[in-house]
This record gives structure tokens, sequence and C-alpha cells, in this order.
């Protein structure tokens, strides 16, 4: 199957689901990562009935589009170990209603380093004891997880992904891959893709514009000299990276991750759309 292209809905997250289904197949967008929350207003999976489930469904149908994953980005190694607990329950719960809707990816966090130690420490120590049953109990329900490699999560640099996939081996255990963390880290997006092309379940579309100016200024350690904008927009180069999708036979959704505070919500998906089309019908 074609690269498509999709959505993260989270800006629309204060907003009920279905109207926001209707305006993405209106919009040709042929695939929704839908945010998830508890008592979130927009889709907590824990409220979703056989109904509600069947609506889901329905909305798709008649909106030409499909929901490809649903994402849960919260701290499933809370430090708190009753919220941990929570979380890690309510992870359980986005798996059984991805396995409900015939759908085999959830998209999550790779948890924050604990205080008083690093992501390594952090993956080595703690990280088979939560992601490890995590991971089995998906699998088990034939979903796989897949990690956004967000900078401020245990997932920074590739030794990161490595440690984090020594911890936990299981082949249902993988990547939500977003070049947009990497590329301002000095990372090696591109390479990336080859080197865990098995560990690469979803890919968010998100661009990086490096404000080099500032960063002379301020310095590599310090923030502020980076900003996440809409594909075409910053720093990535789309037309090698999706071609590295297709040499890996990456078949699944680029999800718009819309995080740039220049242009609006509905403008800048569609901005990203266009954009994205044009190297993908190349």
């Amino acid at each position: 199957m074609p690269i498509s292209i999709g959505v993260l809905t989270a800006p629309f997250g204060r907003e009920p689901l279905l109207p926001v289904i209707d305006w993405a197949g209106k919009h040709g967008f042929s695939s929704l990562e839908v945010a998830v929350a508890p008592r979130s207003a927009h889709c907590d999976v824990q409220a979703l009935d056989d109904r509600a489930l069947a609506a889901l469904q329905q909305a798709c149908s008649a909106a030409n589009t499909a929901i490809t994953a649903l994402a849960f980005y919260a701290n499933q190694l809370d430090p708190d170990l009753e919220r941990r607990k929570a979380v890690n329950n309510y992870l359980k719960s986005v798996v059984d209603v991805t396995q409900a809707l015939g759908l085999s990816v959830v998209c999550a966090g790779g948890g924050m380093p604990l205080a008083g130690k690093d992501r390594l420490r952090t993956i080595r120590e703690d990280v088979p004891d939560v992601y490890g049953p995590l991971v089995e109990y998906a699998a088990s329900k034939g979903v796989k997880i897949a990690l956004e490699n967000w900078f401020a999560t245990n997932l920074q640099g590739f030794d990161t992904f490595d440690a984090m996939f020594e911890a936990v081996p299981n082949i249902n255990f993988g990547l939500n891959y977003d070049p947009s963390h990497l590329i301002w880290q000095g990372v090696d997006y591109i390479d990336g893709v080859s080197r865990y092309a098995d560990r690469i379940f979803y890919v968010h579309g998100k661009d990086c514009e490096i404000l080099e100016g500032r960063r002379r200024f301020v310095g590599w350690l310090s923030r502020g000299w980076w900003r996440y904008t809409i594909p075409g927009t910053g720093a990535i180069d789309w037309g090698t990276f999706i071609g590295r999708l297709r040499t890996i036979r990456y078949s699944g959704p680029i999800s718009i991750e819309h995080e740039d505070s220049s242009v609006g919500r509905e403008q800048g998906f569609l901005l990203g759309k266009r954009f994205l089309e044009t190297h993908l019908a190349g």
C-alpha cells in the first residue's frame, strides 16, 4: 500500500471526535491518529461502548477516511506509583479499543527519566518492569506499541533507542518515528529509518526550523533555537526521508503533528498535506 497522509487529532482535543472525522474526510485526509485521554471530551476510550465504536466506524466510512491508530502520550513511568498504575491500566484500555476497532497500532510515549537517573539508567532499571508487561498485553491482542521519540522522554538519541529495545526486545515494541526531534540534535534521521526499519510502526509529519542566529547566541545547550513547524517549512529533507521510508516498505500514514504556532489549526494541516502530496506523488 502507498504511504498516506493523516492527522494527529490532538489540536482538536477539546472538541467531539465525530465532527473532526467529517472535517478530515472532506479535506482528503485518509487517516486519523486519534488522541485519547481519561475524561476527554474528544475521545475517552473507557467511555466508548459498542454503540459508540460503531458510530465511529460509520462516521469514518461516510467521510471516506479511517482511524489508523489511537494515541496516548501520558508518562507510563510516573514516579507516583498509584498514578503510574492508573496510567498503565488506561493504556491497556487503549489497546482493548484498538483491537475492537480492528487496528494494530497504539502510539505512546517512552516515559520520562526518573529523578536521580539519566535516560539510560532509567531504561535499564525501570522500563522492563513497566513496558515489558504492557507490550506483552498488547501483543496478546494483536496490537503493537509505537513510541514517539520526543526528546524530553527516554528516547533522545539512537543510543537510547537501542537501550529501549534491548530492555524490551518484543517485536511488537517499536517507534512512532518523528524526524523533527532528531534533526536539531544532529542525529541522522535519514539513516535512522534504515537502522530501525523493523521497528517503525508509524511516522509523524512534523518539521523543524533551526534558528542558527539564536543558536550562535545562546549555544547548543540552551533552548529556543529551534521550533517545530508544518512539513515543508523547516529543515527536514522530505524527499529523501520519504524515499527512505519507501526503501523499508513502510506503507502507513505520515501523521501530521501540528505544533506550529505561526499558522492556524486547519490551515496548518492543509498546508502540510499539500506539501507532502507533492513528494508522495513523485
